[in-house]
Order: structure tokens, then sequence, then C-alpha cells
């Protein structure tokens, strides 16, 4: 076993429960940025990491750190970085993406060119060659400059971790799983209490609330580019990774779990989402129209990505919605708690009650707020007098 530093970017605003998750794996935190956590692993960390995290976008493994303000500096400090102990003779390497903030260096492209160039004179020298076939499994690379400070990183995961593999099909602007996850895990919902999802799209909110209840991981389904990088993590790490999951599933949980939406074609993708994800049995889909959510218990919640009027001419129509939303809500359930996402700015003034709380996430360029509504707490069992 030997120690590994990885870097796991996330949605802005969610850092706070990805680091939580990160230290339910047993791994130590080093440092918390905006949009980015790096901690301390091993090489069956690696595959933890990518199968169990909610909320990370990917999991990369940190090559090296340094500063950089000239291409010739880059070039020299990648390459006396130990891409030997990473990159194997055969294997084939690029740099996938290269991003900058707030840096002199800040051409993409030229990171891009320079970055490879300067790994190709560091294993030309330590495997004696002039020629690589690059014929071998895939390295893909990826660079941050934030004001001069270069990372640099090999990507574990491929694909991003979003990407769970049960979602074949969407909706027309669906909440990504990442972004869904961390919404119910920033709520006090547990899988005792009631989530019903409104505008449940292809039902991506009642899928991830499932399988966080049944403490399902996410990525179990799903394949890892660093699946294959033998000369990095033993085979045996992912089996162990896998069997640990597999183990810990509750298979035999009661949830009630609900999710309406007013358009039956985009149900019919809900449910084979939902199929795909293994829990069918955990979630009721129903074609209904907001305005007749309505339920008879109390202390439920709704947790939801209404419409948000992206388009010229829907902003009249999104402001009835939601006027509509707070008599439903007052009207049909209540002491229930309200978790709303929406890029919409002036959500508070037409659902007409300012947020208990409200949180700035970002997903991708765009900004939306979690405006949060607390309902009542049941009332606490007694344990009765034996």
């Amino acid at each position: 076993m030997s120690y590994i530093e990885l870097t796991t970017p996330c949605i802005f605003g969610v850092e706070s429960i990805l680091k939580k998750e990160i230290i339910k794996l047993g791994y130590e935190i080093k440092r918390v940025e905006d949009g980015r956590i790096t901690y301390i692993a091993d090489e069956l960390g690696v595959c933890r990491s990518n199968i169990w995290l909610r909320t990370a976008e990917r999991v990369m493994i940190n090559v090296g750190e340094f500063t950089a303000t000239s291409f010739e500096e880059l070039f020299d400090k990648t390459k006396d970085l130990p891409w030997e102990r990473w990159i194997p003779q055969d294997g084939k390497f690029w740099v996938k993406k290269a991003s900058s903030i707030k840096s002199k260096l800040f051409s993409p492209s030229d990171i891009q060119s320079i970055i490879k160039k300067a790994i190709v004179e560091r294993l030309k020298k330590t495997y004696h060659v002039n020629w690589f076939n690059e014929d071998g499994e895939h390295y893909p690379i990826r660079v941050f400059i934030k004001k001069d400070r270069v990372s640099i990183c090999l990507d574990t995961s491929g694909e991003a971790l979003h990407k769970r593999g049960y979602r074949t099909f969407t909706s027309k602007a669906p909440i990504s799983e990442t972004l869904a996850a961390a919404i119910i895990q920033l709520s006090p919902w547990n899988k005792d209490r009631i989530l019903v999802d409104p505008f449940c799209g292809s039902g991506t909110i009642p899928i991830e609330a499932a399988m966080i209840a049944m403490n399902m991981a996410p990525g179990l389904d799903r394949e890892f580019t660093a699946e294959k990088w033998k000369n990095i993590i033993p085979v045996k790490s992912w089996f162990k990774a896998v069997d640990e999951a597999n183990d810990v599933i509750d298979t035999t949980c009661e949830l009630n779990i609900a999710g309406y939406d007013i358009d039956y074609k985009v149900l019919k993708f809900a449910r084979e989402n939902v199929r795909n994800a293994g829990v069918e049995d955990k979630i009721h889909f129903q074609e209904r129209d907001m305005r007749k959510t309505s339920n008879n218990k109390k202390y439920g919640f709704i947790i939801t990505n209404p419409p948000y009027g992206e388009r010229l001419g829907d902003k009249e129509t999104v402001i009835e919605l939601y006027k509509d939303m707070k008599i439903t809500f007052d009207k049909n359930l209540e002491d229930w708690s309200y978790f709303i996402i929406t890029s919409f700015d002036e959500f508070e003034r037409y659902f007409g009650k300012n947020a208990d709380k409200k949180r700035k996430l970002y997903t991708g360029m765009m900004k939306a707020n979690l405006y949060q509504y607390f309902g009542s707490k049941p009332p606490k069992r007694v344990n009765p007098i034996n």
C-alpha cells in the first residue's frame, strides 16, 4: 500500500457535503477549496472514492503542484515530476483538459501541448526510448491553473461521476445526479420520512433519494478508466471495493418516495431509469399536476427542481406556477418541509414567503439557489416502560 493524494472537483456550494462523504470513507482531508477537495488515500481509496462519492464530479490523482509564470517554467517543472510512477512505457497519455483562472499562462491549447512534450521528454529518459507507440491503456491528464499555481492530475474516473449509468432517458432540462444527491443530503430528510418531487421529470431526485436510503453506492453499475491501470491499482482492490459496496445495500428498507409530473411521456423515461437503477419497487410515479399535490400525512418533504423560465415568454407562466405552489403546499401539505432549487432570482417574491435558509449553488456556469423551508419536526417516539 502507498499513499496517494487525490483531488475531487465538485459543484460550487456542495464542498461541505463532499467533505463529509470523504471523511465517512475514512480518508484524511488535506485541503478544501472552492469547487474541489484534496485528500490522502491509497490504491483502494481510489476505487472506493469512484464507487461511493455521490457529489464528486470525478476522482483525480495529484501528480504534482507548482508555481509557473512562463511556458519554460511550466515545461521544466512538469518534466521534473515522477511520471514513470504513473504511466507505463506503452501508456497512451494526453492532456484532456486544461483550464486557467487569473494566471499569466492562459492559453489551454499551449498549456496542453507543452505539458505533453514535457512528459514525453521525462519518459524518454526513463524508458530509454525515442518513440512511444502509446498503444496501451489510457491515462488522461487534467491541468488546473489558478493564480499561477499549477495542479496536474491523472483522471481515474473517465466519464464524469454524475453519469451513474441508470439515466438512459432524460427530460428536457434534467438536474444532474450529483446536484440531486447534494440537495437531498443538505436536507434533514431520512428514509423514515415521506419525500415527493412534484416536478420529477426523468426521476433523478427520487432515484438518488432511494439509493441514499438503501445505502446503494452510486458507482456500482459503471466503469472507470483506472480499472485498467494495473501498474497503479491491483485488480483485487476493485473487486474488494465492489464487494464491500454490495454487502451493505439494504434492499429491505421500506420507503415512501413519489415523483409526479404533468407529462406522461417523461414519466415513461423515469420508470425506465428507475428500473436501470434497481430501485423500481421503492418509488411511485404518477401523472399529476403540481396543483393537485396532496398527502394526508404530516412531516413530509418536497425536494424539487421546478421550471425556472429559461426561455423568453416563459416568465409569466413560471410566476403563476410559483404562486400556485405556495397555495397548494399550504393547503394540502401540513407541517411539510420544502427544498426547492431554481435559478429564478425572484422566486421568494412570487412564492410569497422568504426561505428559512438559502444556499447558493452552481451547476456549470449557471447560478441557482436552494430555498429551504423547514416544517415542523415529528414528535419523538416515547419508548414504553418495561
